[in-house]
This record gives structure tokens, sequence and C-alpha cells, in this order.
């Protein structure tokens, strides 16, 4: 409830229009300037990658587990991929509630469009999906060399969304914390279906291989 309240309190924070939003608006004036090859060429690909890694590592997890008859890690990829289910719930649900202009909409002359999107701007389904994968395997397997990696990709879709000039800097913070709660709160939602799907009590230790 606590987290929940957190995720609330931070997304009415951030979707009333008349806060911060000189900051919003400058911020995101820099950092969609940047327009170097690499910059360009980075940006491009995580926010291409979302889709294809969010629904795919759960998936290929699941995959694996079943032929390999590894229910612990089968446990770990339905808990990975109810995360990432909610997390785009919620944020679609606010896109839709809040309906806000994306910034290259809002200010033409001073954000320039990469890509565009067709939903509203407020929160980052992205980035929201990227950092409820990312903290979900983060706390399944706490070791640097999942939480490093994971890290980085999901602020790399968040900065890109900005690169791309899609969404303000408050979208995509918005979407982080609604990921990363959703992967929180979903530890206690998913110890109910692991005693539905496979009689657990709890969430299954860490199974390294």
């Amino acid at each position: 409830m606590k987290h929940f309240f957190v995720i609330i309190m931070s997304i009415l924070f951030f979707a009333t229009p008349s806060v911060a939003q000189n900051w919003d608006i400058n911020t995101l004036h820099t950092i969609n300037s940047w327009d170097g090859k690499f910059v360009r060429g980075y940006s491009k690909a995580m926010s291409q990658s979302t889709p294809y890694l969010s629904i795919g590592i759960p998936v290929g997890m699941a995959l694996y587990g079943v032929i390999a008859k590894n229910k612990p890690l089968l446990a770990d990829a339905i808990y990975v991929g109810t995360s990432l289910l909610e997390a785009v719930a919620i944020s679609s649900g606010i896109k839709w509630a809040i309906d806000r202009e994306r910034p290259y909409e809002r200010y033409p002359d001073r954000v320039h469009p990469y890509s565009r999107e067709k939903s509203s701007s407020f929160p980052s389904s992205h980035t929201a999906a990227a950092f409820s994968v990312a903290t979900s395997l983060s706390i399944r397997y706490p070791k640097w060399y999942v939480i490093a990696p994971s890290a980085l990709w999901a602020c790399s879709v968040g900065f890109s969304r900005m690169n791309e000039g899609v969404h303000y800097p408050s979208d995509v913070f918005a979407g982080a914390i609604i990921g990363a709660g959703c992967a929180v709160m979903n530890i206690y939602v998913n110890r109910a279906l692991n005693r539905w799907l496979f009689g657990w009590e709890k969430t299954p230790k860490v199974i390294r291989y």
C-alpha cells in the first residue's frame, strides 16, 4: 500500500501542468537537441528494443522453463511477465485519463520529433515496461551482472524517449516509478499465483544456472 501511495502521488505531481513545466520543456529541449550520429543511433536502437526485449525476456524464460521442466524459472518468468502487464496496463490507463499532448505537438518550435506516436504523452509506457522488466529481473537475480545491464537498458530507454522528442522528463520519471513499483508490488501478487499454479507458499529461492 505504501508503494502504491508513492506511485499515485508522484503521478499527480508530474501530471499537474503548472508544476516544473519550464524545467520539463527546457530539459527536454536540451536532450532532444543532442543529435550526434552515435546518440541518435543509440536512442533509436534503445527505443525500438523496448517491445522486443520486454516481451521476449519473460517469454524466453517461460519457454526454457517449460522445455527444461524448471518450475522455479517458469515462476520467475510469470513474475516478470505479469509485472510487465501490470505496468503497461496502468500506464495506458493513465495515458487515456490524462491525455497529455506530446511535447512536439505543444512545442513544435522547441522539440523535433524523430518519431511520432498516436497515443498521449503521460506517462511513458516504454519506460514503464523497461523498468518493470529491469526491476523484476534485479529482484529475482540480485547479481551485479544482472542488475547493471538491466538498469543501463531501462535508463537508456527513458533517455531515448526524450532524445526522440516524444516524451517529457516527467513522463519518463513517472513511467519509471510505475514500472519499478509494479515489480515490487507484484512480489506479493505472485505469492498467490505460486500457491495456485505450483502449490508453493512462497516465491522460490533463485536458481543459479
